[in-house]
């Protein structure tokens, strides 16, 4: 505030003749006339009324009178008065919001890091004592050192893809500014997207490396919770879309090459962004960006969400940092919408194939940029600087390629990662299967083996209360009664599951001995259901389903278990003992047979009257006995053992060599990229037979049939029992 002093005397006309009126003094005066000359003539006027009253009442002693104005706020640019025209070197940091941190950040361990937390506790312990007593503990020190180093090298080569991700969404992770002024010389900031808005998600501005100019697009996350805010979490608005737009457009046309970082989890989808056109912004990027005659790198230093990161990311080459990650639906809404609970996330994001090394194999990233141990923001600077030689050695290679070349370039890159080939026409009739996918749901092969796997344990099971097939079980039920929970949850029954829980226990306490009350049941009947209908929906908890499937058919393979072990018991009691003694004998037959002895006469007779007294037996314990079975178990010697493996090695060596030959396995490789690639049925089936006749052309059939034959004639066995199509086909898998 600006106190104005008013002083008034000498009222009327001065010495001169002239009307003084007020003498105003004002800081102001004689710097600006505008502001002298309004405050003038304002004074003016109430100089002339003061005056009259003054000469009315004829009072001559001075008076002062005091008042305050507001200052004028002088206009905030962002440059300084005595800027320096000649800047030679730094990026013109008056033109950025983005300075450095006054704190440090804070350290922030992650779930899966916290067993490195011990060790530096005691290595931190250990520097403690050595300070304190003066004593030598380098050695220990150094040993300790060298165990967290070998720890956290073991951690971080087998890292999960749900940990990849947390690494990259990492609070102290650099962010895309720090990456740019770390490997650039010069760096100067633009903003807005001329419509009148500057989006701070995303940051543009050009840069020079090496002497170079290069444009500059990114998504800028907040180092703290405050630039969190401030930037929207990194998530733009169309505002940010359009200003990454007009930046490219400039680049092009100025042949500035374009370097785009990736780092956000999606495009802000609030109610507002959808109104100013956030679909048509990001469509209007896609379009645009594959038109750009400039080489395009994208460089994922973080997270990219779906469109909202491909809006900047549809370059020449994509190259992601070693924990990166890259979807189309972060692995929690994807979780909540297959499995309705965001617990499964590690599920989902393994099933999605976020990673960089994924993304690699996939041939959408063109190569990974590596990351030291503990993640990028272990050493910013170091992972910079790869970025850095990352792109300058991308940019001189696509800069060699002309013009069309490079968009064709473009182009042929995100064709090929939907399918297309280049010079291979596409089919105009063929029929996609536009069905949702099953490579992320449990395949039916999958649980069969699991009940297989059950089944053999509780028929292996020595007794009811084996401890293996028990915790098998039991585990199985756990899963289902999570499951079931869940279910409840996400149907909205849960709530009255509970009520009708608390009137049952209420029900319980009052009237023990009474049945269930009519209205109660009418309540829990409705809420089963209810929850029935919802999970009988097509595509619906399929999870629980087959969980539910497999408990029931283990329930009755354990049910029919019991009863087979009742049914025995009732019957060893009804056998007589003379009988048993007799049933030795024909154990005693069985060895001999497979063992390949002959029996003689009377011991065939006993044998069968035995069976015959046994059948009475069965059928006198009102068991209806259907017939009786004769067990045909033919072993071979021992002599002929080593002719058989001898045969089925020559056989399977020989199926290998003719596999192994360059046309066979070429065309095996090619089918299996063609499975890989979603192929039709039809393609697959004609390319499986003729690889099969290929085989059967190229093996000596009639060499292997003659030693099979030979080994049939030894065991006794007919010689149609084995046929071509066994010998050439079956043992000839690929």
């Amino acid at each position: 505030m600006t106190t104005l002093s008013l002083i008034a005397g000498n009222c009327g006309r001065g010495k001169g003749g002239e009307d003084r009126g007020f003498e105003l003094l004002h800081p102001f005066s004689g710097r600006n006339p505008l502001t002298s000359e309004l405050l003038g003539s304002s004074f003016t006027r109430a100089n002339r009324i003061w005056s009259k009253e003054l000469y009315r009442n004829r009072s001559w002693n001075k008076f002062s009178i005091f008042a305050k104005i507001k200052k004028g706020k002088k206009y905030d640019y962002p440059w300084p008065d005595d800027m320096d025209p000649n800047i030679s070197s730094g990026h013109l940091s008056y033109l950025s919001h983005f300075k450095p941190l006054t704190e440090k950040p804070k350290p922030v361990t992650l779930p899966f890091e916290k067993p490195l937390i011990d060790l530096e506790k005691k290595i931190i312990e250990v520097r403690r004592m050595a300070d304190e007593t003066g004593l030598d503990f380098s050695n220990q020190i150094g040993q300790l050192e060298n165990k967290y180093q070998q720890a956290l090298k073991d951690l971080y080569k087998h890292l999960t893809p749900i940990q990849r991700l947390s690494i990259a969404r990492h609070p102290n992770r650099p962010t895309v500014l720090d990456h740019i002024l770390n490997i650039t010389e010069k760096w100067v900031e633009l903003h807005g997207d001329r419509a009148g808005y500057d989006d701070p998600a995303i940051v543009t501005g050009l840069g020079s490396i090496d002497g170079k100019t290069y444009m500059f697009i990114g998504h800028q996350k907040g180092r703290n919770t405050k630039e969190n805010i401030v930037r929207n979490f990194a998530m733009p608005t169309p505002h940010g879309y359009r200003k990454a737009l007009r930046m490219m457009k400039y680049a092009d046309h100025h042949k500035f090459p374009v370097v785009t970082f990736v780092d956000t989890p999606g495009a802000f989808a609030d109610l507002k962004s959808e109104e100013l056109g956030q679909g048509e912004a990001i469509a209007h990027n896609l379009r645009a960006m594959f038109g750009l005659k400039v080489p395009v790198v994208t460089v994922v230093t973080g997270e990219g969400g779906s469109g909202g990161a491909l809006a900047i990311g549809c370059a020449n080459k994509m190259f992601m940092l070693e924990n990166s990650a890259f979807y189309v639906a972060s692995p929690e809404a994807c979780a909540a919408i297959l499995w309705k609970s965001s617990q499964a996330a590690p599920k989902a994001a393994e099933k999605l194939r976020i990673t960089a090394q994924e993304h690699y194999r996939l041939k959408i990233a063109d190569g990974i940029i590596p990351e030291p141990l503990g993640g990028a923001h272990a050493d910013p600077a170091w992972t910079s600087q790869q970025i850095k030689n990352t792109i300058v050695e991308s940019i001189k290679e696509l800069e060699n390629m002309s013009t069309e070349e490079l968009l064709q370039h473009r182009r042929l890159k995100f064709r090929s990662i939907g399918g297309f080939q280049e010079g291979i026409p596409v089919e105009p009739n063929r029929k996609r299967n536009m069905k949702p996918s099953e490579i992320n749901m449990p395949k039916a092969a999958d649980i069969e083996s699991e009940i297989e796997i059950l089944k053999k344990k509780i028929l292996e099971a020595k007794g009811p209360s084996d401890p293996i097939t028990s915790q098998a079980i039991e585990k199985l039920k756990q899963d289902v009664d999570k499951e079931i929970t869940s279910a409840f949850i996400s149907m909205g029954l849960q709530e009255k599951l509970e009520s009708v829980k608390m009137e049952l226990s209420t029900a319980s306490q009052n009237t023990p001995s009474q049945p269930l009350n009519p209205s109660l049941k009418e309540k829990v009947d409705k809420i089963m259901q209810e929850f029935n209908h919802n999970l009988s929906r097509p595509g619906a908890y399929l999870g629980l389903k087959q969980k539910l499937e497999k408990l029931n058919l283990v329930n009755g393979i354990i049910e029919m278990e019991e009863r087979k072990k009742k049914l025995k018991a009732e019957i060893n009691q009804k056998i007589p003992a003379e009988l048993k003694a007799k049933m030795e004998l024909l154990k005693n037959a069985e060895e001999k047979i497979s063992k390949g002895e002959t029996l003689d006469k009377d011991l065939i007779e006993e044998v069968e009257g035995v069976k015959k007294e046994l059948v009475e037996v069965l059928k006198a314990a009102n068991l209806e006995v259907v017939g009786v079975a004769k067990k045909n178990v033919i072993t071979a010697p021992p002599e002929l053992k080593e002719k058989i493996e001898k045969v089925n090695k020559e056989i399977y060596e020989e199926i290998e060599r003719v596999i192994n030959t360059d046309g066979i396995s070429r065309k095996i490789e090619d089918l299996k990229a063609d499975i890989e690639k979603g192929s039709s049925s039809e393609d697959r089936e004609k390319a499986e037979a003729k690889i099969k006749e290929e085989i059967l052309a190229t093996l000596d059939v009639e060499a292997l049939k003659q030693k099979v034959e030979n080994l049939t004639v030894e065991l006794g066995l007919p010689k149609d029992s084995v046929t071509e199509d066994k010998v050439g086909v079956e043992n000839g898998r690929f």
